[in-house]
């Protein structure tokens, strides 16, 4: 069953940045403790990158044993693999060159170095999702996992952030990711924002995660998030679709929390 969101409000993009860390390392540590290893979806973007600086920078980070940690990403540019503007190439500077990864964990959607269109690259990285469920599923009958085990592996943590128009990976309002029901990876040709071709994970994909965390900050977000919390519609907000399984939770500083429901953060100044 997915779960209703929560909200916690941080008073920066500093302090919450901080905060998602310590969250992201405590909660690795649990999941490793119940499991041996722990599987984290990763996002780009200002808060997304920031938060795994902030990682890197924690004396914490040490309790994780980061080679059981697998790695993807929600979405990706589709440009050249050395470009700048890859999601992956930015984690790499800002987190997993500082940490012990295993290389076998980390697992890239594909470049125009490798493929002719983003649906190819997407194709790609469905298959690899798939390769990796199937291993999952034949080690460990007994994990609670997603009812499709064969397309998906167990994904623990979700990282989201959510764009001005209520974008999240790259899933944008009214065109046809967001729409998408059956696939679990879709290719993007006409990204309102650039780069244009992208390749990302779909709606149906990420609700399969156990957590989803939306990390966001800026009072530019706030209209996103506001109708993303008051249950708008996916299709024209995409940032209303994404649920965990067992928790759902709203990562904000207070620029993007000043159109929130209220009812959402009655339980105290940190919404938690």
């Amino acid at each position: 069953m997915s779960a209703d969101p929560r909200v916690s409000i941080h008073p920066d993009s500093t302090v919450l940045m901080a905060a998602i860390a310590a969250r992201l390392i405590t909660k690795l540590v649990d999941i490793q403790d119940r499991h041996g290893e722990a599987t984290v979806v990763l996002t780009g973007g200002t808060m997304g990158i920031g938060s795994l600086r902030a990682v890197a920078e924690s004396p914490a980070a040490r309790a994780v044993d980061w080679s059981k940690v697998n790695f993807w990403w929600g979405d990706e540019r589709f440009v050249a693999a050395g470009d700048a503007e890859r999601n992956a190439r930015q984690a790499q500077d800002a987190l997993l060159s500082h940490i012990n990864v295993d290389p076998a964990r980390v697992h890239v959607p594909g470049s125009t170095d490798d493929f002719d269109s983003p649906d190819d690259a997407a194709a790609d990285y469905a298959r690899r999702l798939a390769e990796a469920a199937a291993g999952e599923h034949a080690a460990d009958m007994s994990d609670d996992r997603p009812e499709q085990p064969a397309r998906l592996p167990r994904l623990d943590i979700v990282l989201l952030g959510v764009g001005p128009d209520a974008h999240v990976a790259s899933l944008f309002p009214e065109q046809a990711g967001i729409r998408e029901k059956e696939l679990t990876v879709v290719g993007v040709h006409n990204s309102p924002k650039p780069p244009p071709a992208r390749v990302s994970l779909t709606l149906p994909a990420i609700n399969t995660a156990s957590e989803v965390w939306m990390v966001v900050a800026g009072d530019d977000k706030a209209g996103a998030v506001g109708l993303a919390l008051a249950g708008a519609n996916p299709v024209q907000v995409p940032a209303a679709g994404p649920r965990g399984r067992r928790e759902t939770l709203w990562l904000i500083d207070e620029d993007a929390a000043s159109r929130v429901p209220e009812q959402l953060v009655r339980k105290g100044p940190s919404g938690a």
